[in-house]
């Protein structure tokens, strides 16, 4: 085959003369670029280091510093009160560069010089951090700022300007500060008192009160002590213990997908879709690399953690028996490809140079015209990630450790990413209401075969044009791709841009070699592992509702009027929703951030409150007056936005009771009480997708670019998923799964109860009658 020619670099075989050695010149040349390009990758992390560890410093700043220091003492001003005589008198005797007092001098005051200078980034940066602890100015309302908090943000503004690079801050934040028991433990009981009836919180609350007297104070003190020491006193047990360990199956239970454009189309061409798709985000990773994006900054001052950036490409989830780990790569130069059931390399760049974007589509349109048949077991063989994580283990260890196999896997789990090459059409087409829950359900799961569910994201391209992602969920958490997905439509459109015929601009390269299909050597009792693994996977896939709708009356723009956060009035909505068609409360998880602080990554908000229990029972009833539910509605919302505020600066319940429990399992220690709050089922557990997090275009002038978000698996089985994306000024795009093997749940009858929930708090405050 050409590939395994190619591969070779030298050969060289055995005469009467001796050995005859014939070089391959292309494949030498092939070995020479990479090395080329591993050390540029190597000289620009170098660089990047420095800059990013002097910074607010920079060498021009360093070279002012140096030329005051010299331009003062020629002016017979000592502004070192001694110090450059002092180091001068210490530099090392003898010949060489020391020799002459000039020399001596000026080393001296470059030595001075770097000292006042790092004096100073350490200062600026002690200081920036003492600003960024601050956390006040999030409890202020809008529009009335205290002078306080209006002169710290000039100081933040001030320390943080320039020119960050993406990681510039990340020794500047804060570490994420463990609560007090006692805090903690008050928030959780009021958190479920609206479940409980007198009898079952009186009972919780002596549970409680046991465990803060007898059992957390040793708890808590090892939980310190790993504050003190670790970046983040979370982040990596919840990767280990949330994610990694879980041994049922990630496809519906922890990966979630990502929405294309719904509203424009941009091309139709499959091939040429993809060309523009893959070109931007290998671009992306290239600015990531180098680190040449902005960091996230809340109201454009406040530096956000960037960390979970750093998985994003070249990254796969690697099974285990016990546990997964996480495998990340410095580089990978192709992607993996699926098509009809075979495997394929594709290479992202021609020696140093990033294909075009042209090339890619003429690389893509190879594999789709390619009529050759998948191998015995290679169809169905993305079925192993899949289904349960021991078996995906134990068939990599037997079947994959070696050979053909173990290369072609390799070629996978070694890719920037993977894309998938559907043969069907999907996207959203607002005269069919059911083409969104359609095109959710295939990004979800597809056929269960044709997504590899452990790479960092699946590209998933569908005849049509329409792209979308599968993600998993480990590695980081749903803004981090968001920003990605932002970044690569926004480029797609409106940088790249395609021909009147629909292909991508420039001409193709007929020259480039053609995607290499891999090889697998399958055995039946392989076959048989993959077959088992399918059947688990589609009878989870089969059993998800989904039902995904975009809700048009009102958006964002309409909320406002109401004088609300626009997070708190769908949460309100939601608890208003769930209690009509349940007719109760249950536990509620919201996923909030903590990315102020180093490492963070959520925190949950239990958004079904005293407050919000006492609207909803009061809408129910009907008995009360507008002006008492509007005051009512105005307490739930101000409850709601007081502890997702809590949640964002470190004062959460659900992370550091998860921590606790993790160090009580490390000391064997029981507790009734962690057990019970561990086990409790989320059967609302919801999400906000972010938006605009790039300004890759205006979205007032270009109103109908917008994504539907993405969305996610039911987390308890007899529970609801939901997800919503509050797109733009006037739309709402809900995703809300559930199981058809639960007799309790409908997702299609949640979504008319959230249609309606917002539709009567709306017309609680008359908004909708002044806009009209």
């Amino acid at each position: 085959m050409a590939e395994a020619h190619q591969a070779v670099a030298f050969q060289f075989t055995v005469t009467p003369d001796g050995v005859d050695f014939r070089l391959s010149r292309e494949a030498l040349k092939h070995i020479y670029v990479s090395g080329i390009n591993s050390w540029k990758k190597r000289l620009i992390r170098i660089k990047n280091g420095i800059l990013r560890g002097v910074y607010p410093g920079s060498p021009t700043s360093w070279l002012v510093v140096v030329l005051t220091t010299v331009g003062s003492s020629y002016c017979n001003l000592d502004i070192s009160k001694g110090l450059v005589c002092y180091i001068q008198r210490h530099l090392p005797q003898g010949y060489g560069p020391y020799h002459t007092p000039q020399t001596r001098a000026l080393v001296s005051m470059a030595v001075f010089s770097t000292g006042v200078w790092m004096t100073g980034i350490f200062f600026f940066r002690q200081t920036l951090k003492l600003l960024l602890s601050y956390h006040g100015w999030m409890f202020e309302m809008h529009g009335k700022t205290s002078r306080f908090t209006r002169a710290w943000a000039v100081c933040v503004r001030l320390l943080s300007s320039g020119r960050p690079m993406l990681y510039s801050f990340q020794t500047s934040l804060p570490k994420l500060p463990v609560p007090s028991v006692p805090a903690t433990i008050q928030r959780y009981l009021e958190s479920v008192r609206p479940l409980l009836d007198d009898k079952q919180y009186h009972r919780m609350e002596t549970l409680a009160q046991e465990f803060q007297d007898k059992t957390a104070p040793r708890l808590q003190k090892y939980l310190v002590l790993k504050s003190w020491w670790a970046t983040n006193y979370v982040s990596d047990w919840w990767e280990e213990y949330i994610y990694l360990r879980g041994r049922t199956p990630i496809m519906v239970n922890s990966n979630y997908y990502v929405m294309d454009f719904v509203l424009v189309r941009n091309a139709d061409v499959q091939a040429a879709r993809l060309g523009n798709v893959v070109h931007a985000m290998i671009t992306y990773r290239r600015k990531l690399d180098r680190e040449d994006i902005k960091p996230v900054m809340a109201l454009g001052i406040v530096p956000m953690c960037s960390y979970q950036m750093e998985r994003m490409f070249n990254t796969t989830r690697i099974p285990g028996k016990e546990t997964d780990v996480l495998q990340h790569l410095a580089e990978s130069r192709h992607v993996a490809v699926y098509h009809r059931g075979r495997f394929f390399k594709v290479w992202l760049y021609d020696g140093s140079r990033l294909l075009r974007p042209r090339e890619l589509e003429l690389q893509f349109q190879r594999i789709l015209d390619d009529p050759s048949p998948a191998q015995p077991g290679e169809e169905k063989l993305a079925a192993l990630t899949a289904g349960g994580r021991v078996e995906w283990a134990q068939a990599r260890q037997t079947f994959f450790s070696s050979g053909k196999n173990r290369a072609a896997l390799d070629a996978i789990e070694r890719a920037a990413f993977f894309v998938a090459l559907d043969e069907e059409s999907h996207g959203y087409d607002p005269g069919n209401e059911a083409s969104l829950s359609l095109y959710g359900k295939a990004l979800l799961h597809g056929n269960c075969y044709n997504r590899w569910f452990d790479k960092s994201f699946t590209l998933i391209s569908f005849k049509n044009g329409h792209l979308g992602l599968n993600t998993e969920h480990s590695w980081a958490d749903a803004p981090i791709i968001g920003h990605l997905w932002e970044f690569v439509l926004g480029t797609d459109v409106f940088h790249l841009g395609y021909t009147e015929t629909g292909h991508c601009l420039g001409e193709p390269n007929p020259m480039l070699p053609p995607p290499q299909r891999l090889q697998w050597d399958i055995p039946e009792r392989c076959q048989a592992a993959i077959e088992s693994s399918y059947q688990v996977a589609k009878a989870l896939a089969d059993d998800v509702e989904l039902y995904c709708f975009q809700f048009m009356p009102f958006g964002k723009g309409l909320i406002k009027k109401c004088r609300t956060s626009p997070d708190a009035f769908v949460q309100i909505a939601l608890q208003l929703a769930h209690f009509r068609d349940r007719g109760k409360f249950c536990l509620t998880y919201e996923a909030s951030m903590t990315r102020l602080f180093r490492e963070g990554r959520t925190e949950t908000v239990r958004s079904c409150t005293n407050e919000s229990t006492a609207f909803v029972r009061a809408m129910v009833q009907g008995s009360h007056t507008r002006a008492d539910l509007q005051k009512l509605f105005r307490k739930a919302s101000e409850k709601h936005q007081s502890m997702y505020r809590l949640a964002m600066t470190g004062a959460g319940i659900d992370r550091h009771l998860f921590c606790l429990y993790v160090v009580s399992k490390y000391l064997g220690v029981s507790s009734p009480f962690l057990a019970e709050v561990l086990s409790e089922p989320w059967r609302l557990s919801t999400s906000q997708t972010a938006q605009f997090q790039i300004r890759m275009f205006d979205p007032n002038k270009y109103p109908n670019h917008l994504a539907a978000g993405g969305g996610f698996g039911p987390v308890a089985d007899d529970g609801y998923g939901v997800s919503y994306m509050i797109a733009g000024e006037n739309t709402i795009f809900f995703h809300i799964s559930s199981k058809f093997s639960s007799s309790e749940t409908n997702a299609q009858r949640f979504g008319n109860h959230i249609r309606q929930a917002l539709l009567d708090i709306a017309d609680l405050f008359q908004v909708l009658k002044a806009d009209s």
